[in-house]
């Protein structure tokens, strides 16, 4: 199975840096909008609904206020995704199972991450976001979250701050999922790339589009598990 990964698009879907590769998942880690409006997030399912993968999966992230909010539009819009039998899902605290030629390959995604600016989907460092990682299933192959793990490598880096902001909580759930074969998230733009978790067999995928100054030139990035 070939999994499609990209994140933080900001609203520029339509600027990436070049066609988005074939696969049979296609998976947004969050980040949809830019500015958060129900507009914004109707643009981006409108284009993610066009592209061409057998399955696309997207959650919310940190800049998604309509996900949060939820006006009667955007509703409507996820409720059609839902019953029209269209290949789109959002996850938001839940999973679901895809299978191509008998590989069967369970996805959760959660757009939950530390408090980061009183932005959307964010909770306090801890018990909060604890449990809202104690909800993934111990049988999930690939995890989708908008923020990253703590890890002492590079997905989790902030230049400026030249620190690893990602969530403790996150990497000790993480460790306890014996079936776990790959994390993805974004959210930290220069932390974009892929990396193991360690002492695990894990990749751990930042598959942020946008660079650090908001240029949507990162490239997709593919697994193959």
């Amino acid at each position: 199975m070939k999994l499609v990964i990209i994140s933080d698009t900001h609203s520029l879907h339509g600027q990436m840096y070049e066609d988005i590769p074939e696969g049979d998942v296609l998976i947004h880690c969050g980040d949809v909008c830019n500015r958060g409006t129900t507009r914004e997030a109707l643009d981006f399912i409108e284009w993610f609904k066009k592209q061409p993968h057998d399955t696309k999966i997207f959650i919310a992230g940190n800049h998604d206020w309509a996900f949060e909010k939820k006006s009667d539009e955007l509703k409507h819009a996820l409720a059609d995704l839902e019953l029209s039998g269209t290949d789109v899902h959002y996850l938001e605290d839940e999973g679901m199972t895809v299978e191509i030629d008998g590989q069967e390959i369970n996805f959760w995604g959660s757009p939950w991450q530390p408090e980061f600016c009183n932005w959307a989907f964010n909770l306090p460092r801890g018990e909060a976001l604890k449990e809202k990682w104690d909800m993934i299933p111990e049988n999930t192959h690939v995890l989708i979250t908008h923020g990253p793990p703590m890890t002492t490598g590079n997905v989790d880096f902030t230049v400026y701050d030249r620190i690893h902001v990602g969530c403790e909580e996150l990497s000790k759930k993480i460790a306890t999922l014996p079936n776990l074969m790959v994390h993805c998230f974004g959210h930290i733009h220069e932390g974009y790339g892929v990396e193991d978790f360690p002492g695990t067999s894990t990749k751990l995928v930042n598959a942020s589009i946008c660079t650090l100054r908001y240029s949507p030139s990162n490239e997709p990035i593919v697994i193959e598990i």
